[in-house]
C-alpha cells in the first residue's frame, strides 16, 4: 500500500526533526496497528490550494493507493478567496479520483482575524467538499493542537512533537480506515 501524504507545511514536519514530523509518526503508527503502508512524502511548506493543484500530477508519478490530502492553512493565512481555494482542492479530488486513489480530505479552521463572515466561508468549503460520495473527510486537521501552545512552536502555528503525536493519535482511526478501503 502507498499512501500519498499531500499538503503544506503542517504534513512536511516545518520545524521539526524528520522523525518528529507527521509524515514519519504516522508511518510508525500505522505499522505499530499492523499496516504495510509505504508513506510517500508530498508534502511542501508554504504551499496554497493553487499550489496543489499544480503539482497533483506529479505527485501521482509515485503511484499511491491512497492519499490524505491536507491544504488550506496557507490558504486562510493569505485571504485567499474562499471561491478560489474550493476550485484548486476539486480539481485535486477530481484528479485523485479519475486515478482510482482513495482520498482523505482533512479540513481546515481560518485564522480569526480575517473575521467570522470570511471564517464561515472558509469553513464551508471544507464541509461542502467533504460530501462527496467515496471521500473520508476530516473536519479539522489540527483539531486539539491549534490553540494549545504546549503543543505548537514558537510561531504559534505548527506543531511540535507533540502536537504531531496529538494529531497522529487522533486521525490514525481514519487513516486506518482508508488504507483499508472502508
Amino acid at each position: 500500500m502507498r499512501l500519498l501524504v499531500f499538503g503544506d507545511s503542517l504534513v512536511a514536519g516545518y520545524g521539526l526533526p524528520a522523525q518528529d514530523g507527521f509524515q514519519a509518526q504516522l508511518g510508525a503508527a500505522l505499522r505499530a496497528d499492523g499496516y504495510r503502508v509505504q508513506v510517500l512524502d508530498g508534502g511542501v511548506s508554504g504551499d496554497t490550494s493553487a499550489g496543489g493543484r499544480a503539482r497533483i500530477d506529479w505527485a501521482l508519478g509515485d503511484h499511491p493507493d491512497a492519499a490524505i490530502v491536507e491544504l488550506g492553512a496557507n490558504d486562510g493565512l493569505r485571504g485567499s478567496d474562499p471561491a478560489q481555494m474550493e476550485a484548486n482542492l476539486t480539481a485535486i479530488l477530481d484528479t485523485l479520483d479519475a486515478h482510482h486513489v482513495r482520498t482523505l480530505l482533512t479540513g481546515m479552521e481560518a485564522p480569526p482575524n480575517l473575521g467570522a463572515a470570511y471564517g464561515a466561508q472558509f469553513r464551508a468549503v471544507f464541509a461542502r467538499l467533504g460530501r462527496r460520495p467515496g471521500l473520508l473527510f476530516d473536519r479539522f486537521f489540527l483539531d486539539g493542537v491549534a490553540g494549545d501552545g504546549s503543543l505548537t512552536q514558537d510561531d504559534h502555528l505548527h506543531p511540535n512533537a507533540a502536537g504531531v503525536r496529538r494529531e497522529v493519535a487522533r486521525i490514525t482511526p481514519l487513516v486506518e480506515r482508508l488504507v483499508r478501503g472502508k
